[in-house]
Protein backbone atom coordinates (compact mmCIF):
# COMPACT_ATOMS: atom_id res chain seq x y z
CA UNK A 1 0.00 0.00 0.00
CA UNK A 2 1.94 3.61 -1.06
CA UNK A 3 0.88 6.84 0.17
CA UNK A 4 -2.08 7.37 -2.23
CA UNK A 5 -4.03 4.61 -1.11
CA UNK A 6 -6.28 5.96 0.93
CA UNK A 7 -6.79 9.27 -1.94
CA UNK A 8 -10.76 9.41 -2.81
CA UNK A 9 -10.48 7.94 -6.93
CA UNK A 10 -12.65 10.59 -8.59
CA UNK A 11 -12.95 13.71 -11.23
CA UNK A 12 -11.54 16.79 -9.59
CA UNK A 13 -13.82 19.89 -9.23
CA UNK A 14 -12.01 21.62 -12.10
CA UNK A 15 -12.57 18.50 -14.37
CA UNK A 16 -16.32 18.29 -13.58
CA UNK A 17 -16.87 22.10 -13.52
CA UNK A 18 -15.43 22.58 -17.37
CA UNK A 19 -17.94 19.18 -18.59
CA UNK A 20 -21.27 20.98 -16.29
CA UNK A 21 -20.31 23.92 -18.33
CA UNK A 22 -19.66 22.38 -21.97
CA UNK A 23 -22.91 21.24 -22.02
CA UNK A 24 -25.14 23.16 -19.57
CA UNK A 25 -27.45 22.26 -16.84
CA UNK A 26 -30.80 23.18 -15.30
CA UNK A 27 -31.13 23.65 -11.67
CA UNK A 28 -34.56 24.30 -9.96
CA UNK A 29 -36.26 24.33 -7.14
CA UNK A 30 -39.11 25.51 -4.73
CA UNK A 31 -39.31 26.48 -1.46
CA UNK A 32 -43.13 26.52 0.12
CA UNK A 33 -43.60 28.52 3.32
CA UNK A 34 -46.76 27.15 5.31
CA UNK A 35 -48.53 27.84 8.34
CA UNK A 36 -50.68 25.06 9.60
CA UNK A 37 -50.18 23.51 6.45
CA UNK A 38 -51.24 26.10 4.59
CA UNK A 39 -49.22 27.63 2.11
CA UNK A 40 -48.54 31.44 2.70
CA UNK A 41 -45.20 31.90 0.16
CA UNK A 42 -44.09 29.96 -3.08
CA UNK A 43 -40.96 30.76 -4.32
CA UNK A 44 -39.37 28.90 -7.69
CA UNK A 45 -36.12 28.86 -8.81
CA UNK A 46 -35.08 27.83 -12.28
CA UNK A 47 -31.86 28.38 -13.45
CA UNK A 48 -29.64 27.41 -16.41
CA UNK A 49 -25.77 28.09 -16.43
CA UNK A 50 -23.93 26.69 -19.69
CA UNK A 51 -20.60 28.55 -20.96
CA UNK A 52 -20.64 30.67 -23.80
CA UNK A 53 -19.11 30.34 -27.01
CA UNK A 54 -17.78 32.26 -29.77
CA UNK A 55 -18.63 30.10 -32.35
CA UNK A 56 -21.97 29.91 -31.40
CA UNK A 57 -24.04 32.97 -33.00
CA UNK A 58 -26.48 35.00 -30.38
CA UNK A 59 -30.19 34.29 -31.52
CA UNK A 60 -30.77 38.32 -31.30
CA UNK A 61 -29.48 41.36 -33.48
CA UNK A 62 -27.69 44.45 -32.07
CA UNK A 63 -25.45 42.77 -29.27
CA UNK A 64 -28.47 40.95 -26.84
CA UNK A 65 -30.77 42.40 -24.79
CA UNK A 66 -28.97 44.19 -22.06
Amino acid sequence: MGPDSAAPIGVPLVDLLDRVLATGVVVEGDLVIALAEVPLVRLSLRALLASVSDSVPAPWDNGGPL
